[in-house]
């Protein structure tokens, strides 16, 4: 890899990053995991973005190179602007990722996709050998579900069935659809999806089967079972 002026502009997230000071030292730690020739899966939201640049001031430093595979978008412009290569699920399997979490229990249990990534970002911690999540204080609860509600990723031509499905099989508080901002209509996911935000009365590690089942449900928020090495301030 090799680094000019330009590449060492960090992008910057667009709204003020709460709890600066805790995430920036979970970007050190995340750090200090890097190696040369690394495969990294590169998580989304503002805590992934400091640790991203972080790794790249690390790697530019100790004179490594890494790939990044990212789950969103937004972290895929971060790594052209930063001069990280990407590559894909396509073409290797990452040495181990990284991302944050909306919200995560003490059975490691997580709700994540409040920025929209949740079926990319399920993808690749799924085909991460190694699985660290950066989370604050702020993201621990007793149980899933009492803050935040569960993000589904649907194929937009469900959209009346699944809710009629989730009228019907499940014990549903509020469904809503995301509503893009900045733009007429719905939240578009990279994959081309709908996400619809449901309040479920209870949220159980069996939940997400349940919501697996559903025809037009591609992926949800969340993510049980993975069993990821916390990074906290």
């Amino acid at each position: 890899m090799e680094w000019n002026d330009s590449e060492m502009d960090h992008p910057e997230w667009p709204r003020d990053i709460s709890s600066y000071d805790a995430k920036q030292e979970i970007a050190r730690q995340m750090a200090a995991r890097l190696r040369d020739n690394d495969v990294v899966g590169v998580g989304s939201g503002s805590t992934s973005l400091l640790a991203l640049r972080t790794l790249v001031d690390q790697a530019r430093v100790q004179g490594w190179t890494f790939r990044a595979i990212t789950t969103s978008l937004e972290m895929e412009i971060a790594c052209a602007e930063l001069g990280v290569r990407t590559s894909s699920l396509l073409n290797e399997r990452p040495n181990w990722s990284f991302d944050g979490a909306d919200e995560i229990d003490g059975d490691l249990n997580m709700i994540k996709g409040r920025g929209g990534a949740m079926l990319r970002e399920k993808l690749i911690i799924a085909s991460s050998p190694e699985r660290y999540i950066l989370v604050d204080a702020s993201k621990q609860v007793e149980k899933l579900g009492l803050k935040f509600p569960i993000p589904l990723e649907l194929v937009p031509e469900s959209l009346q069935l699944v809710q009629a499905q989730l009228s019907e099989r499940f014990d549903v508080h509020h469904a809503e659809l995301r509503m893009a901002v900045g733009k007429d209509g719905p939240v578009i996911t990279e994959n081309r999806n709908v996400i619809l935000d449901v309040k479920f009365a209870d949220v159980t590690p069996e939940l997400d089967t349940r919501l697996n089942s559903v025809p037009g449900i591609v992926g949800t928020g969340l993510f049980v079972g993975f069993h990821p090495t916390v990074i906290s301030a």
